[in-house]
Parts: structure tokens; sequence; C-alpha cells
């Protein structure tokens, strides 16, 4: 398939974990992807690397602070240098706080940056994804499963991923009608390198026991469900949220 012939890509934080399984799953479905990354500029290049490897996949890295509106600006700029258009975006990039925090004791700081990368952040992707993917488009963005089940010390990124969710069903209203679909995917535990960090080995144990199929999930399962979205497949599918945790909630 010729570069001009594919559907383009746009998937953010996808230097390494979740992000970087949903762009090679993409670009393994025939989509050109732009590996979109803040700072690890060698793990985008390597996501790049994989792509390309099988001989059939398309793709370029390219730097981008999502909470920085020209910086959301010149990442779609770059996918339509490249590739010609945009019709696809995967909002994937979010930051945590290093720890579980409660609430008294956020600061405005802390505060300030949850909520400028994942809520800020996400609305300017999605206003730009308004204002320039092609008619017949998607549009999925990154929630969490933790909606469901309210742990302490994480108010401030359920809040931000709460209004992601309102955001995206009202973005499928407001473009329908020029068959751009927007759905939220919504993981609960998943096995990246960031969420082993964050929690110990027995923590991660007790979630898998909690979970009815009996593990956490992985990348690739998350990867999947977006496909399915992006895909035909996902042609009928709008204004969702889609809880991908085994049935953890």
């Amino acid at each position: 398939m010729d570069t001009e012939d594919r559907r383009v890509a746009i998937v953010t934080g996808a230097s390494r974990g979740i992000g970087a399984e949903i762009a090679r799953h993409l670009a393994r479905d025939g989509l050109a992807v732009v590996v979109g990354y803040l700072t690890d500029e060698t793990a985008a290049k390597q996501v790049v690397a994989d792509i390309e490897r099988t001989g059939k996949g398309a793709a370029v890295a390219a730097r981008a602070d999502v909470a920085d509106g020209d910086a959301v600006s010149r990442l779609f700029d770059e996918a339509e240098r490249v590739y010609g258009g945009v019709d696809v975006l995967v909002a994937n990039a979010g930051v945590q706080a290093p720890r579980p925090i409660p609430i008294a004791d956020v600061d405005d700081e802390t505060f300030g940056h949850l909520v400028g990368v994942n809520l800020h952040g996400t609305f300017l992707l999605l206003r730009q994804a308004a204002r320039r993917l092609r008619d017949g488009g998607r549009v999925v963005t990154i929630s969490t499963s933790a909606l469901g089940l309210h742990p302490p010390g994480q108010a401030v990124y359920n809040a931000c991923k709460a209004a992601t969710e309102v955001l995206t069903a009202a973005l499928a209203r407001e473009l329908g009608a020029r068959g751009i679909t927007a759905n939220a995917v919504a993981p609960g535990p998943t096995d990246t390198e960031l969420f082993r960090s964050r929690y110990p080995a027995a923590a991660v144990e007790g979630l898998a026991g909690q979970t009815p199929l009996g593990r956490i999930g992985s990348p690739a399962d998350v990867a999947r469900a977006v496909g399915v979205l992006v895909g035909e497949a996902g042609a009928w599918v709008s204004g969702q949220t889609i809880r991908v945790n085994g049935g953890l909630v």
C-alpha cells in the first residue's frame, strides 16, 4: 500500500507503554502513524523502527508537549506535511503524580501539572482534531477504569479523566455529521513499566486476584480495543466509553 493511500493516525504518548503498543497495532492494521512523544526521543524512534521493520508499516516520530497549544498545532502540521492529512487521533498522553496523594495534600503545582496535561492537553488535541480531521475520521481518548473504583489519592487524575469522557461524548455529537466517531477507552490496571514502578508486586497480584479474568491487562489488550474503534468494525460506535479491564469494574 502506498503511503498516500493509507489512513493517518496521530498517537500521543506513544514512546512507551500503552501508547507504543497502540502505535504498533495501528501500523499493523495499515495506518501510517505519527508517534507523538515529549522527552524520550530514543524510545519514540525505536517504536518507529519496530513499525518499519515489518516492511509494511509507515511511521514518523514527532515531539509535542500536549499542554502547549502551539506544539499541538505543529504536531498536526507535521502529520499533514509528511502524510498529507490526519484521519485518526488517539489522545493517550497523560501523567500521574509519583504516588497517591490525598486531596488535602495536593499542592497547587501538582494540581496544575495534572490538569494541564490530562485535561487541558486533551482539550487542545480534541480542538485540533475537530478542526483538522478528514471526514470519516476517528477520535479515541484514553480514560481510566479507576473512575468506577474511586481509589484514594487519585482524585485529581480521575477528575481529569471524567472530564475527558465528557469532552469525548460531546465531540461525538459535534462531529457526527462529518462521519467522525469519538470514543473513550478506559483501561484497568495494565502491565506497563510505569505501572510496575508505582505498585509493589503484592499490590499487582491483589488487583489480578480481584479481576474476574484472573490477571491485569496488557498494553496489547488496550491496543486491540482501540484498533476496533478506529477500524471499520467500530464505524457505528460513537460517544461511548469502553472499559477494558477484564471485568474488574
